[in-house]
């Protein structure tokens, strides 16, 4: 049976590991740079243990490093690997030639990056993987995702950068948009739990439609409509805070696009928005 260790015992390790011996796999070493965590994780699943990071490498046939994005390329340089094992990072902006040195000692390299937000031990089924590996790889990391019981997503060499630019935009970018919101409601007095009880509802129905009818299909709101005197007011009402303004526009005008593209205004009403939508100099925005 293929055995499977962890370089780094943070969030992403303390769900993946656990989950991996969940589904059959042998978790045989966990290492990290202090060894507290390392030992509490091996706890968690039977026959492992707590091991220098070396040993891991010399140790196991498949390799995750689950460390801080900056560094994945050191400690790969760190340490010594040997042909015919596999090395997979779970970045995802990282690069896979960040395990070059692995990859120069003839192990196989990839990356396997869980698209979720980790908490402690947050489950990881159900959630879409990204696998980027060479076919043999590809083949052993495809099958593990399956038995996660996760969904597949494949990505081509040079692509991680702005593929996990779009997860920020996907969650991170979220809490951004809320914390706007709670700002603008804060100025009435309103508090963020007061916020949150009246949007989130609203904002989860709105996924629930976009998963069942798509993006632009299922837009609402006043650029959807043409309402160009609701826009108007919009700005009107944010005039007294230039950044809140500043942030308006800019989503309003890509609202534009999707309306227009499914027909819901036609080209004028599409060109009005975007003049009213406009900056006010170049370098408002």
């Amino acid at each position: 049976m293929t055995t499977i260790g962890f370089i780094g015992a943070g969030r992403v390790a303390r769900g993946l590991a656990p989950a991996l011996h969940e589904a059959g796999y042998a978790v045989t070493g966990i290492a990290n740079r202090s060894p507290e965590p390392a030992a509490e994780l091996a706890r968690w699943i039977p026959g492992c243990t707590a091991l220098p990071a070396q040993e891991v490498a010399e140790r196991c046939d498949l390799v995750f490093l689950t460390v801080p994005d900056d560094s994945i390329r050191t400690v790969a340089q760190s340490l010594q690997w040997r042909a015919g094992q596999s090395v997979v990072h779970c970045s995802g902006a990282t690069e896979v030639s960040a395990l070059d040195t692995a990859k120069d000692a003839g192990a196989q390299t990839g990356g396997f990056h869980p698209l979720q937000g980790f908490a402690d031990r947050t489950p990881i089924a159900g959630c879409t993987i990204t696998v980027e590996a060479e076919e043999a790889l590809s083949r052993t990391l495809d099958t593990m995702v399956a038995g996660l019981g996760c969904r597949l997503n494949r990505l081509p060499p040079g692509k991680r950068a702005l593929y996990h630019a779009t997860a920020g935009y996907g969650a991170g970018f979220i809490n951004v948009l809320l914390a706007e919101i709670a700002t603008i409601w804060g100025s009435w007095g309103a508090s963020e739990a007061e916020m949150l009880a009246a949007i989130l509802p609203m904002s989860r129905n709105t996924l629930d439609n976009i998963e069942r009818n798509g993006i632009a299909e299922t837009m609402t709101g006043p650029i959807s409509r043409g309402d160009i005197g609701s826009v108007r007011a919009h700005l009107a009402g944010l005039a007294s805070d230039p950044e809140a303004t500043a942030f308006y526009r800019t989503h309003a005008r890509r609202s534009v696009a999707l309306a227009e593209g499914t027909g819901r205004i036609d080209a004028e009403t599409a060109a009005a928005l975007r003049a009213l939508l406009r900056p006010p100099s170049p370098d408002a925005e």
